[in-house]
């Protein structure tokens, strides 16, 4: 990647003056590349945050149309765009907002297969915006295959959640989390979901990805932060590996990659 130019320097002034924040650590953000999987409201939020704040790639992934519905929670859309690919609409709002920024889609489903291991592979980070737990669980496998740090977080009703998995020694995974909790009950289609949540939600996973592309801040390992919109309330959890897991629990084959049936 290119050193930063002076066009650079001034346009993240603001961040490069903060306190432990310096050039190096903006040159690491021009260097990442960072696959986000679900241009909803949740990728809309991490999406513009993310290439604003000077993260050199992104791959995004999402192969649904934008709808009426979508428009109040979806940032980068507007009622003209109705009925054309969200990652095509967010490819241009994006352009706009951070022409620098190298950006890369995906129309097609996320599906179990070699394809989407070796797309993960490809990135130094993804994150999951996705609101299936299907996607959820294959893009857990495919980072934990690949020791691609996982970024997960969802929104529903008044409240969210934000986990961070890098794959560590006795670190949990996604299946560790949807086995204690168990499995989700219905989507934002059936359960609703109130607008700003989703703003609140993908903006903390863009200050995750920051902080970490950057080396920036203490490491969550294993914390698992709750959002409760409706008492206006955080509550911050430590999520234990689940011993049996069916995923993290097998040893892997060789360094940075496990067994998938």
């Amino acid at each position: 990647m290119m050193s930063l130019s002076d066009n650079d320097l001034l346009r993240y002034d603001r961040q490069i003056v903060l306190k432990g924040f310096d050039i190096d650590k903006q040159q690491c953000l021009a260097d990442a590349n960072v696959m986000i999987v679900g241009m909803g409201g949740l990728g809309c939020a991490v999406a513009t945050y993310l290439a604003a704040s000077g993260v050199g790639a992104l791959t995004l992934v999402d192969p649904d149309i934008i709808s009426l519905s979508n428009l109040p929670r979806q940032i980068l859309y507007s009622d003209t765009d109705c009925g054309q690919a969200k990652v095509d609409i967010a490819k241009q709002q994006l352009s706009l907002r951070n022409p620098d920024c190298t950006i890369t889609t995906h129309s097609h489903a996320l599906e179990e297969s070699a394809f989407w291991r070796d797309r993960c592979a490809e990135h130094d980070l993804i994150i999951d915006c996705t609101d299936q737990l299907s996607s959820r669980q294959h893009l857990n496998r495919c980072c934990f295959a690949t020791s691609v740090p996982l970024i997960s977080g969802a929104a529903i009703r008044m409240e969210g959640y934000v986990m961070c998995f890098s794959w560590q020694h006795e670190e949990p995974c996604y299946e560790c989390l949807s086995y204690l909790f168990g499995e989700e009950k219905g989507s934002c289609v059936e359960n609703g979901v109130m607008s700003p949540l989703t703003g609140v939600i993908g903006s903390l996973q863009a200050m995750e990805a920051i902080r970490y592309l950057s080396d920036y801040g203490a490491r969550t390992r294993g914390k698992y932060l709750l959002y409760d919109a409706m008492n206006f309330s955080v509550t911050t959890l430590t999520l234990k590996r689940n011993p049996y897991c069916k995923l993290c629990a097998r040893p892997r084959t060789r360094p940075g990659t496990v067994s998938i049936s």
